[in-house]
Parts: C-alpha cells; structure tokens; sequence
C-alpha cells in the first residue's frame, strides 16, 4: 500500500507518517516548499519520498499520485494565532485551495486513489453550549464554521471522481509535541494554570494516537466516508480538563484567564478559547474504531508519562 500526504511534517502528519511505515506502508509526502521536497527524512532517517506542489500558483503535477492507493490530506496554516484580515484570508485559503487543487488533480489522473480523507475541524459546528452534536448536526455561523464548510465541499467534489471521500473533523489533538497542550504545559508546571474564561465552554479532545488511529480506520473500512468526528468520546468542560490536567502534574490549577485578558491578548482569535462544541465521534463508534484513550485523564497521564 501506497499512501500519499500533504502536511505530513505537522503534528498530525508526522505521528500517521510513523504509524503507517512501522507498518512498511510507503508514504508520498506532498510538500509547498521546494527545499523540503528535496531534502526530507522519513520514518528512522530514511529519505522520504516527496512531491512539490505550488499551491499558491495553483501548480501541481500530480502524475505521481497515479502509485498511490490513499490521499490523507492535512495541510492547513496554523489557526492558533492572533487573526487579522490578511490572517483570516490565509487560514481559509490555504484550506480550501490547496484542496481544490488537490482534487483538481486527482481528476486529471487515470488511475485513482481509492479513497480520499480530507481534514477538517470541529470549528464547523460553531459555538453551540451543551448541546451534543454528531455528523449530521448544521453548521454553525461565523469564520471558522464557513471556513470549514468550504473546505468540506472542496474535498467532497472527489466523490465526483468515483473516490470514496471522508472530511475529518478533528477536535483538540492532546499530545506533548505540539498543539494546545504543548503550550499548555509551562504554566501548570509552575502552578499558575487554571480555566479559562467561565471555564463552561466544552473542549471535544483526542489523543494523537487516536487521531491517527481513526485516520487508518477511515482508510480502512469502505463504506465510511462524508463527515466523521475525530474527538474522544468523553469531551469535557475547560473547567474539567484545566482540573485533569493539573491532577496529572501533581499541580494546583485554580488561576483563572479572564475573559478580558483573553481578547487583549488575542482579539478575534480568542473565541475559538472562549466558545466550544460538545462533539461525540458517532461514525468512529458506530463503525467499530475503539478508543485506546477513551477517558481524559487517562490520555493526560499516558503522554504525560511518555514525555518523561
């Protein structure tokens, strides 16, 4: 098996890319920057194969993708950062045209990967309280939701294509190499922690491995496709995983971010801190995929325990 991956040197990527050749699957890494294109390492040191495309121009020949029995595609500018228009503009088109030209691309080929899966966020539900929400919850209104759901419709196009295609809203990925709870570490070890905001808001997490777990899952089973929930099933309030994570670091976590505090430091980009979704992952459950973190302190524990 042959799988090609676009933001494969990211937190998300770089974890599937170890996953999948541990298990002797080739990987095909699709990269925007020449130089890494030519001087990639993969699994262990050995050189990955990668292929250049020109997202920005809307360049891509994508002859090489007819190897290839899978397309997991990843690639996205980081959210987690204080937004303007110039911002805003570059997250939502760095989603949605590198995804058109990525399917533009696949159409051009005569032979075609099997199956497609497209990332995409929970941000499409919007700020929605408590309410639970699985696949077939609406979208919710606003930049990140919109955002997401032209993404999502980019990437179903491939359907078009005979390609069996899955749009991966993925929630907080937990892991000590990067995202939210890399950033969040310094401050809990030094005790100075807390909630933020009322602390109310839901936080739908999942740990890494388990994200990667649902992407090989998805890969695998093939009547699974549209839109599937990559969160652990027990989302939890950021009361409640402030509180977690302190107990997993032997840390009080009782200081609290104000809600004021948040918007100076990060204007617009403070909602998606302040607001949340309660998401259950009712594709992955229903299709067979089992959690091995299912519980938050668990998975807080497990990478907490690796990182020493």
């Amino acid at each position: 098996m042959k799988v090609a991956i676009s933001g494969a040197t990211g937190l998300i990527g770089t974890a599937l890319r170890e996953s999948l050749t541990a298990d002797g699957i080739q990987i095909v890494a699709l990269s925007r920057k020449p130089s890494v294109a030519q001087g990639s390492q993969g699994h262990q040191g050995h050189p990955l194969e990668t292929l250049f495309w020109d997202v920005e121009n809307g360049r891509f020949d994508a002859s090489p993708l007819e190897q290839v029995d899978a397309v997991v595609h990843l690639a996205g500018e980081p959210i987690a950062q204080r937004w303007n228009d110039a911002r805003k503009k570059a997250i939502r088109e760095s989603r949605v045209k590198s995804t058109r030209l990525l399917v533009e691309g696949l159409k051009s080929l005569k032979r075609r990967p099997k199956v497609l899966v497209s990332g995409s966020a929970i941000g499409f539900y919007g700020d929605r309280g408590d309410e639970a929400l699985e696949e077939s919850s609406p979208p919710g209104s606003g930049f990140l939701p919109e955002t997401c759901q032209a993404w999502e419709h980019a990437a179903m196009e491939a359907m078009g294509l005979g390609i069996r295609t899955a749009v991966l809203r993925t929630g907080i990925v937990l892991s000590t190499r990067g995202g939210a709870l890399k950033k969040m570490l310094p401050p809990f070890r030094l005790g100075v922690g807390g909630p933020l905001g009322s602390g109310k808001q839901w936080m739908s997490w999942i740990h890494i491995d388990d994200i990667v777990g649902a992407i090989r899952h998805i890969l695998d089973k093939d009547d699974l496709m549209a839109a599937v929930n990559g969160v652990a099933p027990a989302p939890a309030t950021n009361a409640e995983f402030t509180r977690a994570l302190g107990r997993a670091l032997s840390r009080p976590a009782f200081l609290p971010a104000p809600t004021f505090g948040l918007k100076i430091a990060f204007g617009e980009m403070a909602s998606i801190l302040l607001e949340g979704q309660r998401v259950l992952p009712k594709k992955l459950l229903d299709t067979g995929y089992r959690f091995r973190f299912p519980e938050l302190q668990g998975a807080l524990s497990d990478l907490l325990a690796r990182k020493r």
